[in-house]
């Protein structure tokens, strides 16, 4: 059985280990150094209570963590701000099994709960399995920066999802911070 919840400080190892073989053998990321778990305690710290970061979690005894998914700032203009940016990483074991789908669907509803309006994904091609993921919970291909990244020899594009989380009504309403609403579950 799979939890969901919200992720804490003592999740910060789990998640640095779930990220770092993505790191460092794939391209999903275009990091080049994995993060340790103080630098990832840092990042989920930065997000001021405003963007989510939660966790998928084996759901037995040990509650061990499978898999993370968060939201950041899109960008740092004022007009931005109600638009984010989404992520999901998933452990090998947990690839496949329809976790990640969960922990994704809780990530979307609990930005939409927010009342964030746009969510943008930005995934490294070709990709199909995150692909597939995105557009399963609502995400439409948007674009393609192409060769923007370089890694392990090689140029990468990355394509632009991003799903309507909420009514694009002028003038929209301040999303509320992620400590006032939590992980929601629809």
């Amino acid at each position: 059985m799979i939890a969901i919840r919200a992720a804490t400080p003592e999740d910060a190892g789990a998640i640095a280990a779930i990220y770092a073989p993505h790191v460092l053998t794939g391209t999903v990321s275009f990091e080049t150094e994995p993060p340790d778990a103080r630098a990832m305690r840092a990042r989920m710290g930065a997000s001021e209570g405003l963007y989510p970061w939660i966790v998928a979690t084996n759901g037995d005894a040990t509650g061990g963590v499978i898999g993370y998914a968060y939201a950041t700032r899109f960008r740092d203009r004022p007009a931005y701000r109600y638009v984010c940016e989404t992520s999901i990483y998933m452990a090998d074991v947990a690839q496949g099994q329809g976790a990640g789908r969960l922990l994704y669907e809780a990530l979307v509803d609990t930005l939409r709960a927010q009342g964030f309006v746009h969510a943008l994904g930005a995934i490294a091609l070709p990709n199909d399995a995150s692909i597939k993921l995105h557009e399963s919970v609502g995400f439409r291909r948007a674009g393609v920066y192409r060769e923007v990244g370089f890694k392990h020899g090689r140029w990468i594009d990355v394509g632009i999802w991003q799903a309507e989380l909420n009514d694009p009504a002028v003038p929209p309403a301040e999303p509320r911070k992620f400590s006032d609403v939590g992980v929601v579950r629809d």
